[in-house]
């Protein structure tokens, strides 16, 4: 089965963010441009997905104008088979991405990025929804601590656990870096 993997929002946006903290940064780095590497190895096509959205002025740092929509300092330098902007939490809807995956026979997709919960969890679950088979891989994926509604405080760690529980056996296999590699090999 044809592979690809997606990097989703692992651009500077977040570092101009209020929760973003360098807690994790690191390891995840670590882990996404391992990911990479093997990927590159292998021949396996990567996409590049950056995220943004609001006003369009240099104070918002997901907006063009503000210069942060690029890729995260520390990631690994790579040319992308496509690049891609999205304006939605699914890195499917209104880029053209799912179009991309078709014509090129990507049956597989290997699903890594920040914010864990969030863009990464979206897109994997609509992808499993459209047909693909999801490798998720935790290790590759970033996001911060959370409140929660009731004000308790909801830890990046707690939160990539429970994304790990509601993807894994429905929506996705969530594995390491090295088993979503073997997998595509």
């Amino acid at each position: 089965m044809k592979t690809c993997l997606i990097v989703i929002d692992v651009q500077e946006s977040f570092r101009h963010r209020p929760y973003f903290t360098e807690r994790g940064a690191e390891a995840f780095l670590e882990a996404q441009n391992s990911l990479v590497a093997g990927c590159e190895e292998r021949g396996i096509p990567i996409v590049r997905v950056l995220h943004t959205d609001g006003p369009a002025q240099s104070d918002n740092p997901f907006a063009l104008e503000s210069g942060h929509v690029a890729p995260l300092r520390g990631l690994r330098a790579f040319t992308p088979a496509i690049s891609v902007l999205k304006r939605r939490h699914s890195a499917l809807v209104g880029t053209g991405l799912e179009v991309w995956l078709t014509e090129n026979g990507i049956g597989r997709l290997i699903v890594s990025g920040i914010r864990t919960e969030q863009c990464c969890e979206t897109t994997a679950r609509h992808a499993s929804d459209l047909g693909w088979a999801i490798d998720y891989v935790l290790d590759a994926t970033l996001t911060f601590d959370m409140q929660q509604p009731d004000g308790s405080p909801l830890s990046a760690a707690d939160v990539k656990a429970r994304t790990a529980t509601v993807l894994h056996g429905r929506f996705a296999t969530v594995c390491t870096v090295e088993e979503a590699l073997a997998r595509a090999a």
